[in-house]
């Protein structure tokens, strides 16, 4: 059974990333980011309907070891942060929902998650690696892009949060 799973945790992976090798680069700092839907969302429909806050949006996905250790992470952010305009945004790339569903079971999310199986919205920001996160400003541009997580990391995200909560970009 554990072989079967590890092979089907592979074949995501590997579906993964050969879709994302034909997409786009990377956003920039300072570029505005595209208007996706955000499927399945609790709360939004467009992402454009979180102008005016500060969003960090994480592409995430079931097999993802990192992604296992930045969700207390990103809860812990969002119920720090959400008083002041910031919302966290899980958009989740398994090409089946249910392995999402499994994974927040084990792992709840306290923020916003939408589903992106055909992983359009991965191109569209140009993901490279799992798990990306961008911090997005209140006018809609990058502030701030990184891929992977890892503990040093957090210290230095959470200041430019802060940052741009404040309104300095």
């Amino acid at each position: 059974m554990k072989s079967v799973l590890g092979h089907a945790m592979s074949m995501s992976a590997a579906m993964f990333l050969s879709l994302l090798s034909m997409g786009a680069s990377a956003l920039e700092v300072g570029e505005r980011v595209p208007d996706i839907e955000l499927h399945g969302s609790t709360k939004a429909d467009r992402l454009s309907s979180y102008q005016g806050k500060v969003v960090y949006v994480d592409f995430w996905a079931s097999w993802c070891g990192p992604c296992q250790k930045s969700f207390p992470w990103m809860n812990a952010m969002q119920e720090k942060y959400q008083d002041q305009d910031f919302q966290v945004i899980g958009i989740n790339l398994d090409a089946k929902q249910g392995d999402a569903d499994k994974f927040l079971g084990k792992m709840p999310a306290k923020f916003n998650v939408a589903f992106d199986a055909k992983a359009d919205s991965a191109r569209l920001f140009g993901v490279k690696g799992m798990p990306t996160s961008l911090l997005i400003g209140r006018d809609g541009k990058v502030i701030y892009q990184h891929t992977g997580f890892n503990e040093a990391g957090r210290v230095e995200i959470e200041k430019m949060i802060e940052v741009a909560l404040k309104g300095a970009q």
